[in-house]
């Protein structure tokens, strides 16, 4: 059954409720574009054309490291109507709200009020959410100023990567994306916008 909030329905979050999302960690991040209209080019022959927009989506991605100093940038593409991606978060000495990630430490959050109940109060600098949040608003504000008509799904999907072998698998579905758009669920035959 889904909740209400000051009597309203309202979507259910995806986050792992009992993860802090500044944790450091290995996320595999995918954002899809509003109606998974495809703005961002096209797959010709087994490799992605960038369009102007898919440009900028490209070069906004690059840039997350210039502005949040805790992430590393490992696999990326940009495919017609969505990227994928994996962000690396490190933990610095001075992070003062970061919490371990030890066993112990998340068995007491079990027994806690989940952070997820928190989540949307106050996401904090140097999380997922903001660094995918800052990265939408650059794309979003730099296609709008060179007057292209583009926006996104007002979510983003994320998994949090355990082990190695789940790193290297999705490095690879990454890469391998454009090769395989034809058997993607998020593949449509619409013209680029």
């Amino acid at each position: 059954m889904t909740e209400k909030f000051r009597h309203k329905y309202r979507v259910q979050s995806a986050r792992l409720p009992h993860w802090n999302y500044a944790w450091p960690a290995a996320y595999f991040v995918t954002i899809c574009t509003r109606n998974r209209e495809c703005y961002f080019g096209r797959i010709i022959n087994g490799s992605m054309q960038l369009s102007p927009v898919g440009k900028l989506a490209d070069a906004c991605w690059q840039e997350i490291p210039s502005h949040t100093r805790n992430v590393e940038l490992d696999a990326f593409m940009v495919m017609p109507n969505h990227v994928h991606g994996i962000l690396i978060l490190h933990d610095y000495p001075d992070d003062k709200n970061v919490e371990p990630r030890h066993a112990l430490a998340l068995q007491k959050h079990l027994t806690e009020k989940p952070i997820g109940q928190n989540r949307f109060q106050n996401q904090g600098k140097n999380t997922l959410s903001s660094i995918v949040g800052g990265y939408k608003s650059a794309v979003t504000k730099h296609a709008h100023r060179l007057g292209y008509n583009f926006a996104w799904q007002p979510r983003f999907y994320d998994h949090v990567i355990r082990n190695q072998k789940s790193l290297l698998q999705k490095e690879n579905y990454i890469l391998n994306n454009p090769v395989n758009w034809l058997c993607d669920p998020l593949f449509t035959t619409e013209k680029p916008s």
